[in-house]
């Protein structure tokens, strides 16, 4: 099996690169500048460039315009690589005949919703990062039929820009911090979305006699927490290794405002994904330990 990873420079790209695939599969990852969704002609470049003769079995995005906060201002360019970057690229991998995974964001619901959202729950994107991303989705199903759209929530890894790196730097530096306790999710560590994605690829690419069961999933690390029951854990781990714990104060969202809406609600159903490709994640504190494990390593850098 040949696999285009895009976005490899990414928290997913890059666990991607090092998941542990089937023996014999061949990974092709590209990253800025090789692959830009923003630029239409590098992503059909980087499907034509392995077509004919030796396309790739399966392309998997993991590229996204991610800023929230600063795509309220930068519209068109949220748009050009959320919406229009996905369009051209199952357009391409249509007209060679090759699937796409596809990985978006529990930011296309409104967060209204008092139970976890299911993915035929209906889409009101609160900002332009969550319309870009809702956009992006309706154009993958609208060119490509051979697709799964993997939505996912509170992405990180030991790498890359996020909230356990954030906060494992400001609990070093800082006396007190102030987290918002009333916007609930499920943390995800990038390395199970990618694990989650190599078992897909390998239904994919054998196939079954019901077919692949195409469509849009979620996936995210199981059970539930808040922001300020994630730092909180987070800070649990600092003082074990470290001696040192900030006070933790919660506060509302109204408290904190920012210039894009967040969902009070991220918490998404995953049953489908159990169902369709018997995928269960992981508990969320058991997969925040692990990368816990390698940030506070005295190893690490």
């Amino acid at each position: 099996m040949k696999v285009l990873i895009l976005g490899t420079s990414g928290q997913v790209g890059t666990e991607l690169m090092r998941a542990a695939w089937p023996q014999g599969t061949e990974l092709v990852g590209l990253a800025r500048p090789d692959v830009d969704m923003a630029r239409p002609e590098t992503v059909e470049a980087a499907v034509a460039a392995h077509a004919p003769g030796l396309a790739p079995d399966l392309v998997v995005n993991a590229t996204a315009y991610t800023a929230v906060d600063k795509a309220e201002s930068d519209q068109e360019t949220a748009f050009a690589v959320n919406r229009d970057g996905p369009a051209r690229l199952a357009a391409s991998c249509a007209a060679c005949g090759i699937p796409l995974i596809h990985i978006s964001t529990d930011y296309v619901f409104d967060g209204t919703k008092p139970a976890p959202y299911a993915e035929d729950d209906p889409v009101a994107p609160l900002g332009v990062y969550g319309a870009s991303k809702e956009a992006g989705e309706a154009a993958v199903r609208t060119a490509l039929p051979q697709h799964v759209i993997l939505r996912t929530s509170w992405v990180y890894a030991a790498h890359g820009t996020n909230f356990v790196k954030t906060m494992l730097r400001f609990g070093r530096e800082r006396e007190e911090m102030r987290v918002v306790a009333d916007q609930h999710g499920a943390p995800t560590a990038a390395a199970d979305i990618a694990a989650a994605i190599v078992t897909i690829a390998e239904r994919i690419a054998a196939g079954s006699e019901g077919g692949v069961p195409w469509g849009t999933y979620h996936f995210t690390g199981a059970g539930e927490t808040t922001w300020h029951g994630f730092a909180e854990r987070i800070f649990q781990r600092l003082e074990a290794a470290m001696g040192r714990r900030p006070r933790l104060q919660a506060i509302t969202t109204a408290d904190y405002p920012t210039p894009a809406r967040r969902p009070a609600n991220s918490r998404l159903d995953c049953a489908r994904i159990r169902s369709a490709f018997g995928i269960e994640a992981p508990r969320w504190e058991d997969s925040l330990d692990r990368v816990l494990d390698e940030l506070l390593s005295p190893t690490a850098s």
